[in-house]
C-alpha cells in the first residue's frame, strides 16, 4: 500500500551556486523531492503529476529507478526553472518549462495514511485540493511555494498571495511555509518574528503551521504551542529542494508520532541538513543517518 501519495508536477532543472552546477536538467520539484526523501526513509509514495513528452521517457525511468509510483498526465511541456543562488543563498528563478494543472485524483488517495500538496507553479488548483480533501481523510501537508509563484513581465518568478489560499488553507492540516513565503502569506518577516509568523500562518486555518528560516532553524505552531526547531549545521552546497525534504522528514516523524513536534521538526532538519550536502536527486539520505542527526539535536536541545 502506498503510505504517501504527493500531487506536484515534476521539474527538471539547471541549478547554478556559488559551489556547485548541474551538468543540464536534474529531476527536481516540491512534490517529486519529498517522495525523493520519503522512500530513503522507508515510505512508500505516489506521485501525482503533468510532464511533457519531452521527459516522459526520462521521467517514468528515474520513478522507476526510485521506488516512486507515478500517476502521470501528460503536458504540451515539461516544468523546468533555472535557477541561480548567490553567496547569500538568495536566487533568481527563470522558466524553462510550464506544465498545465493537475486533474488526476487516483483511488488510492482514499487508503493513503497521507497527502502532499506541493506545486512548483500554479498547477494544484483550489478544486483539486477541495476534490482530495472529500476523498480521503488523511491529514493535508501543503508547501504552498508554487501557489505563491507567478510569472512577471520580465518572464521571472515573483510572488504574491491569491485570494483562493484563504480557501486552501483550511482544508490543509500541515501548512510549512519558508520565510519568503511566509511573509507574503502573513505580512510577518520570521527574521524579526518568527513566533508572531508562524502563529498568523496557522491562523489562516491549519491546524500545525510550520516557517522554516534556513540557517535560523524553524518555528511550528499548533494552536497550544510555539516551539523552536534548530537547525542541523552543515556544509550547504545546494539549498534547492531544503523544504522540500524538511517537510519529508516531519512528516515521517509525525506519522510515528503525531504528539511529538519538537521530534518531528528536528527530523525535518536532519533530512534537510543531508540532501543541501549534494546537488540533485541521489543525495544519499538515510534513515540511520536522519535518526543519528535528530537524536544529536534533541539531546542537544531539549
Amino acid at each position: 500500500m502506498v503510505e504517501v501519495i504527493a500531487f506536484g508536477n515534476p521539474v527538471y532543472d539547471e541549478i547554478i551556486t556559488p559551489v556547485v552546477r548541474t551538468n543540464g536538467r536534474v529531476l527536481s520539484g516540491c512534490s517529486t523531492n519529498a517522495c525523493l526523501a520519503l522512500g530513503r526513509l522507508g515510505r512508500t509514495t505516489a506521485l501525482v503529476g503533468r510532464v511533457g513528452t519531452d521527459y516522459a521517457d526520462q521521467f517514468q525511468s528515474d520513478l522507476i529507478r526510485y521506488g516512486i509510483t507515478p500517476f502521470v498526465e501528460r503536458a504540451s511541456q515539461t516544468g523546468g526553472f533555472k535557477l541561480v543562488y548567490d553567496s547569500r543563498g538568495d536566487r533568481t528563478l527563470d522558466v524553462l518549462g510550464v506544465a498545465e494543472p493537475i486533474t488526476m485524483v487516483p483511488d488510492m488517495v482514499a487508503t493513503a495514511a497521507a497527502v502532499v500538496v506541493g506545486p512548483i507553479l500554479q498547477e494544484t488548483s483550489l478544486e483539486l485540493i477541495h476534490t482530495i480533501r472529500t476523498r480521503t481523510q488523511a491529514p493535508i501537508f501543503l508547501d504552498p511555494q508554487g501557489l505563491l509563484r507567478r510569472i512577471g513581465a520580465d518572464g521571472r518568478i515573483e510572488h504574491f498571495l491569491p485570494v483562493e489560499f484563504a480557501a486552501i488553507a483550511p482544508l490543509c492540516h500541515v501548512i510549512k511555509a519558508n520565510e519568503v513565503e511566509a511573509k507574503v502569506i502573513t505580512g510577518v518577516d520570521p527574521r524579526n518574528d518568527p513566533v508572531l509568523a508562524t502563529r498568523r500562518l496557522r491562523e489562516t486555518g491549519c491546524a500545525i503551521a510550520i516557517v522554516t528560516i534556513a540557517e535560523a532553524g524553524s518555528q511550528i505552531d499548533d494552536g497550544d504551542r510555539s516551539i523552536a526547531i534548530p537547525a542541523f549545521p552543515t556544509d550547504a552546497r545546494d539549498p534547492t529542494g531544503a523544504g522540500d525534504t524538511y517537510m519529508a522528514g516531519f512528516l515521517h516523524a509525525y506519522l510515528a508520532d503525531p504528539s511529538d513536534l519538537f521530534r518531528a521538526g528536528c527530523t525535518g532538519a536532519a533530512t534537510a541538513s543531508i540532501w543541501i550536502e549534494y546537488t540533485g536527486p541521489d543525495a544519499p539520505i538515510t534513515l540511520a543517518e536522519v535518526e543519528r542527526r535528530t537524536a544529536l539535536l534533541v539531546q542537544q536541545n531539549r
